[in-house]
């Protein structure tokens, strides 16, 4: 069995994400999506417990995925998953450049873990976490950027602000 881990913040989790372990999905037999619970370099909206709500509800209709979070290196939790496979998207040149440096690094601590990228659809190019809370925080229009319930999340956050 081949078993891949998509790991990511997902603060939060968007069309794109989906896009992404949807074709994971079919190229592996089981696919987690690993959500790290606490990252230091990025401020997050939404707590890890939230977050991981959220892709679960999003990824439900796929039944070889799952969802965790985690706290360690990548590397380290993929292999307490039995996973031996990193998936990580692809936008644009500055994806690449971020993704060479985090895949040569991930190398560099566990050779046994292989990275794939994926390159996003064409729709979701533009598509980031970050832009999806910026236009939700001034009311913008973000129903074709996230499922329904991520909109209603983001919504409700910014309302409470």
């Amino acid at each position: 069995m081949t078993r891949a881990l998509y790991p990511g913040t997902f603060d939060p989790i968007h069309n794109g994400h989906v896009n992404i372990v949807t074709r994971a999905a079919e190229l592996f037999d089981d696919v987690v999506i690993g959500i790290f619970a606490h990252p230091r370099l990025k401020n997050v909206l939404f707590t890890a417990d939230e977050r991981l709500a959220l892709a679960k509800q999003a990824v439900a209709h796929l039944p070889n995925v799952r969802v965790a979070t985690y706290e360690t290196l990548t590397v380290e939790f993929a292999r307490s998953i039995g996973a031996d496979t990193l998936v990580r998207g692809l936008r644009a040149v500055s994806d690449f450049e971020w993704e060479l440096q985090m895949g040569l690094t991930n190398r560099a601590l566990a050779s046994d873990v292989e990275m794939v990228c994926l390159m996003a659809d064409q729709e979701w190019v533009f598509l980031s976490s970050s832009i999806v809370k910026e236009v939700a925080g001034v009311g913008g229009d973000i129903s074709r950027m996230v499922p329904p319930f991520v909109a209603e999340a983001l919504y409700a956050r910014f309302a409470g602000q």
